[in-house]
């Protein structure tokens, strides 16, 4: 892939919830957990979602479960899925075809709240 490089797309803006928390592998830990807990604690939501795609998995399922043990009677629900997305490449030399490659990434979505939820959820 040395002939190529990537084309960067413009990624879809998709409203976030004030209630949701989008992890990312940089952010730290520490920083997500003070936010998630400044939200439940002074009740500006009475539940949380915390969402996270790929590497960012086990460090959303971390805070999970130091908010679960800091706060107590919190509920969670959880739900994974995975998303297709396509990577464009363009030919840097004369000759080439550009190139699509399509790769699945996992998700998953963290539901934290003070009320019981889905009791049929398998999550």
């Amino acid at each position: 892939m040395d002939r190529y490089q990537k084309v960067e797309k413009p990624k879809p803006e998709s409203p976030i919830n004030e209630n949701e928390i989008r992890i990312t592998t940089q952010g730290a830990i520490r920083n997500y957990i003070s936010y998630a807990t400044t939200l439940l604690q002074e009740k500006r939501a009475r539940e949380i979602v915390l969402k996270a795609m790929g590497q960012a998995i086990s460090k959303t399922v971390a805070i999970g479960e130091i908010l679960k043990k800091r706060i107590p009677r919190l509920h969670q629900d959880t739900a994974i899925s995975s998303v297709s997305i396509t990577d464009v490449w363009e030919p840097i030399e004369e000759g080439l075809v550009p190139v699509e490659m399509t790769r699945h990434v996992s998700m998953i979505s963290l539901t934290l709240s003070f009320r019981e939820l889905n009791q049929n959820s398998p999550g």
